[in-house]
């Protein structure tokens, strides 16, 4: 499949300002990303920059980046401009939307998202993993998502995403994993539409696909991938980068 990453990224976080330009082993978070996903190898990867600073970082890295408006809503709006930008031509079927705070991301995760859109010809797919760490059962941080898998567990449909204790008794609960696989015609659709209620009551913007009868693939992984979202999670980033990822 004719497919691209795209990686939005902006400076103006609420708990960790800056956090794109954040520093590990050396080098800024979002080329610990950009890296990555030039290693899957699964397509060109570009970085949907808000904010000159990260544009002008990943160039001096060697990676390509678009500017796109700073007041941007989300990193969705921000990957559909940038690929509207990038690619009028439109030669790119398929977008993959990667977060810039992944720093510790499986390459493999790519190529498994992707597959996962190819096989089950949903609107975009994304990925989970299993869980029955019972301290974030009611964790609100921890998205949970309730799916309907095959038969051989490898691949399900998404009915429902959210912060709550999902679904109820006995059993694993699976945990989301932002990464999504796009096609482009349901990217291009999804920006155009207002928030939704339930996106809106949840703060989870893949809720406004499931209101508007798009379908999410789901594809199982092993490990998730840590985020950085605060202070915090940056020292653990910063400790948990093997020391062959160092730059020399």
């Amino acid at each position: 499949m004719s497919a691209i990453v795209l990686i939005p990224a902006r400076m103006a976080s609420r708990r960790l300002p800056g956090k794109p330009l954040a520093t590990i082993a050396g080098e800024a978070m979002i080329v610990h990303v950009w890296r990555r996903a030039v290693a899957a190898a699964i397509g060109p990867v570009a970085v949907a920059a808000g904010d000159e600073a990260i544009a002008r970082v990943v160039r001096q890295a060697g990676g390509q980046a678009v500017a796109t408006a700073p007041a941007l809503p989300s990193g969705t709006d921000r990957i559909a401009a940038a690929l509207a930008a990038i690619d009028p031509a439109r030669r790119y079927r398929m977008a993959v939307n990667l977060q810039g705070d992944l720093p510790g991301l499986d390459p493999a995760s790519l190529t498994t998202v992707l597959a996962a859109l190819d096989a089950s010809g949903c609107d975009l797919a994304t990925l989970a993993v299993e869980s029955r760490d019972r301290a974030s059962r009611r964790n609100p941080a921890v998205v949970k998502a309730v799916v309907a898998w095959n038969d051989a567990g490898t691949l399900g449909r998404a009915l429902y995403f959210t912060r709550a204790t999902a679904p109820a008794g006995e059993g694993p609960l699976w945990h989301h994993v932002g990464l999504y696989a796009w096609r482009r015609e349901a990217l291009e659709r999804f920006v155009t539409l207002a928030p939704s209620p339930l996106e809106r009551r949840e703060s989870l913007e893949q809720l406004r696909a499931l209101e508007a009868g798009m379908t999410i693939a789901v594809a199982p992984i092993a490990a998730a991938p840590l985020a950085v979202d605060t202070p915090a999670d940056l020292a653990r980033a910063r400790t948990a980068l093997p020391a062959a990822e160092r730059p020399s």
